[in-house]
């Protein structure tokens, strides 16, 4: 079935909110097996959000509706949803009932237009709000469904798991299966050409890719009326990709690759340092996310200034001769970590994060060092973008791929 997302608040229009209730919704719905169409967002005028929903309804079964279901005078998502619908309102004694209570619980007296979230329209069925004060509803009629959201986020999700999503179930007999695969050292381009086999011509199941910042998504999914046949399409499908594109694949379960290296740290019981120049820190940091990372994390050191490297024990003679950012400093900076840390993985970087550089080097090029077992090199990164936040981030995940690598016995992979 297909559905509707219309966002209600000039809040959104000012830009002074995100709107992340569509993409939670859109993600639900989808994992459902409902087609999400369109994303609409109006503001709190009575007459373009009419107008709005005349529009989804003309093309879609399913309308969702976020904010305007508060106490004020410009909140008036039910009252125009009533009268789309063409049904009258009623005052819900519930409702009175537990505004009574929120606000009698909280020492404060309740302001009489409070009770505007009472009412709700005549047929419907209420989605009673236990994490705030304006209830959301479900209602259908003649073919066509609206469901009404309250606005704050907290408040969206709470009613979603707590009556909106059984209200939905009873409307499709497809479930939808799907697996997101994380991808790093190929770009979205590169990769559909990888898999234009699989793609082309593609049914269900679809394969999707996604870019992101250094990295590319895929998404696998299935719709079918059996959630075991769509689950079944989709890993046939993921071993048909991994034939093809496994080389670039570190996660088949939508994780972020600090979470999959801070993972095969602990199962490997690898301890691990970090020598930093340009990330300052920042690799130690997407480690030290992570739940745990003190059973891995040895030592971090931000080694900035030229006088910083020396004193972390890298030869002066060294950058003298090849440079404060050159694949020889970097592999000395790992030597010198390992001196210092006894850490089983050292890993370090320099280089330059951009928008300057130093003459006969780009913004964006780093050299990536490392020592672990019998490996010790260091390899060349460059970015071609002089975007100093994309470009640290980026040396970031590279590094973190080339622990990823390590840990894997893929070190002559490291590129």
């Amino acid at each position: 079935m297909k559905v509707s997302i219309i966002a209600v608040g000039t809040e959104l229009l000012f830009g002074q909110t995100v709107n992340t209730n569509a993409t939670y919704l859109s993600e639900n719905l989808n994992h459902m097996g409902f087609d999400v169409m369109y994303h609409f967002v109006v503001g709190d005028n009575p007459q373009r959000l009419k107008e709005k929903l005349a529009d989804a309804f003309s093309d879609t079964d399913i309308v969702l509706l976020t904010g305007g279901l508060g106490p004020t005078q410009d909140d008036l998502t039910k009252e125009m949803v009533a009268e789309y619908m063409g049904v009258e309102m009623y005052l819900d004694q519930r409702v009175v009932d537990d505004l009574r209570d929120f606000f009698r619980k909280r020492g404060g007296n309740m302001a009489e237009n409070n009770f505007k979230q009472a009412y709700l329209p005549v047929g419907c069925t209420p989605l009673y709000n236990a994490s705030g004060t304006a209830p959301g509803f479900a209602l259908s009629r003649n073919g066509k469904t609206a469901i009404c959201f309250p606005g704050p986020p907290r408040e969206l999700k709470w009613l979603w798991e707590h009556g909106a999503r059984q209200y939905l179930e009873q409307l499709t007999d497809k479930k939808m299966y799907y697996r997101i695969i994380r991808t790093i050292g190929i770009g979205e381009s590169d990769l559909e050409m990888l898999l234009m086999p699989l793609i082309d011509g593609q049914s269900d199941p679809t394969i999707a890719t996604y870019a992101k910042e250094g990295e590319c998504t895929l998404r696998v999914a299935s719709q079918r009326k059996d959630s075991d046949d769509a689950r079944k399409a989709c890993d046939e499908m993921m071993a048909r990709i991994m034939e093809l594109a496994g080389k670039y694949i570190y996660s088949t379960d939508d994780e972020d690759l600090n979470e999959v290296v801070v993972r095969m740290l602990k199962d490997k019981g690898v301890l691990i340092s970090s020598a930093e120049s340009c990330t300052g820190g920042g690799f130690a940091s997407s480690i030290t996310d992570i739940a745990g990372a003190s059973s891995v994390l040895h030592s971090s050191y931000v080694t900035y200034s030229i006088d910083a490297k020396v004193k972390l024990g890298v030869p002066e003679d060294i950058i003298s001769e090849y440079g404060v950012v050159s694949r020889e400093t970097a592999v000395s900076m790992a030597e010198a970590l390992k001196n210092v840390s006894g850490a089983d993985l050292c890993i370090s970087i320099t280089g330059y994060a951009g928008p300057e550089a130093d003459p006969g080097h780009d913004a964006g090029e780093a050299f990536i060092g490392y020592v672990y077992k019998n490996h010790k090199a260091a390899v060349r990164v460059l970015t071609n973008r002089n975007d100093r936040r994309w470009n640290r981030n980026y040396f970031i995940l590279r590094m973190m791929r080339a622990v990823y690598m390590l840990l894997s016995d893929r070190a002559d992979e490291i590129e």
